[in-house]
């Protein structure tokens, strides 16, 4: 396995963080307040980060969410690469590439994913789907909504007819809504192995963003401890600081790691659902305790809901609970492996 990226997937990503660091600024995430920032997807649409994705692979597109992840900007850009722009060219028929990518790439079609299955929704003969899912991340700023139903097929609906979207607030400001579907028309989209591969491709990619959130809270604490004094000394000279600091950095790498691993799996045409259970199960642990160290270190300004800082310990823990608790994932990773899968 080699991780280094090629070169268009070291300018993408270099290209993403230009683009999330100048305009994720603090003044903008204030004034999105729990929304997203509409200008800022246009932005990464026209750079082409979006369309970009289907060449530089799983590994290119979790180099870009760590990006995201630094900045904690508030944009569908995970939802959409991956149940809308890898999921349509992985699984969509020509017919449906052909139609749907183009509106993928250039942001008029964002795609948020109701998963995982969550067993609510219904399939009848023609498509059409019944049922409710409690929440589903980036809803309010989708187009469409891809569904697994109880099945575990997958259906790409249009927010539409026979669709009900009510707002959810969660820990995160994810613009997350309740999805209800009452015989909303949808296009079945791929074979009975293509929940199994969003699945995988979604916890790699949001594991990957949890590096990016865990790397910018510990950043954040660094600057913080090397500026703030105490008793004549900065803060980073207490070796308790040091100890706790290397903790979350080691937590960082681990995660960023088995991220990288399962993406280059992926990328290889290998099987790679162990691999993607085991970079999300680094996630949902390791990036709640970095979040929680990123800011325990500010100390009293870490509890200030207005610091930068915040924003990284509310990402961190939403992307845990998004995960699965350690338990579960761990749990249903030893069953794969029971199983030789």
């Amino acid at each position: 396995m080699d991780f280094t990226p090629t070169e268009a997937q070291a300018e993408a990503r270099d290209l993403a963080a230009r683009i999330f660091g100048d305009l994720t600024t603090h003044e903008r995430l204030k004034a999105a307040g729990t929304g997203s920032d509409p200008e800022l997807f246009k932005a990464l649409c026209a750079a082409g980060l979006v369309g970009a994705v289907a060449e530089l692979g799983l590994l290119g597109l979790v180099l870009l969410l760590e990006e995201q992840g630094r900045t904690t900007a508030q944009v569908p850009y995970a939802a959409t690469c991956v149940y809308g722009l890898l999921a349509v060219t992985a699984h969509g028929t020509p017919e449906q590439r052909e139609r749907l990518l183009p509106g993928i790439e250039d942001g008029s079609v964002v795609v948020a994913g109701a998963f995982p299955a969550q067993g609510g929704v219904r399939a009848c003969v023609r498509g059409e789907l019944t049922g409710t899912v409690p929440l589903v991340p980036w809803l309010r700023d989708a187009t469409h909504v891809l569904v697994a139903d109880t099945d575990r097929r997958l259906w790409l609906a249009p927010l539409g007819e026979g669709t009900g979207i009510t707002p959810v607030e969660l820990t995160a400001p994810w613009s997350a809504a309740r999805l209800t579907l009452d015989g909303a028309p949808a296009d079945h989209l791929g074979g009975p192995d293509a929940y199994a591969d969003v699945l995988a491709t979604a916890r790699t990619a949001f594991a990957g963003l949890q590096a990016g959130v865990c790397a910018g809270a510990l950043a954040r604490a660094v600057a913080h401890t090397n500026t703030r004094e105490q008793f004549g000394r900065p803060l980073a000279t207490r070796q308790a600081v040091q100890l706790r600091a290397a903790d979350a950095h080691m937590d960082t790498e681990a995660i960023r790691v088995t991220a990288y691993e399962a993406a280059w799996w992926r990328d290889a045409g290998l099987p790679y659902a162990t691999h993607a259970l085991t970079a999300a199960w680094w996630a949902s642990e390791a990036g709640q305790r970095v979040v929680h160290t990123g800011q325990h270190l500010h100390g009293g300004a870490g509890a200030d809901l207005d610091h930068p800082v915040h924003r990284h310990f509310l990402w961190g823990r939403q992307l845990d609970a998004y995960l699965g608790c350690g338990a579960e994932v761990l749990q249903e990773l030893g069953e794969l492996i029971a199983h030789g899968e």
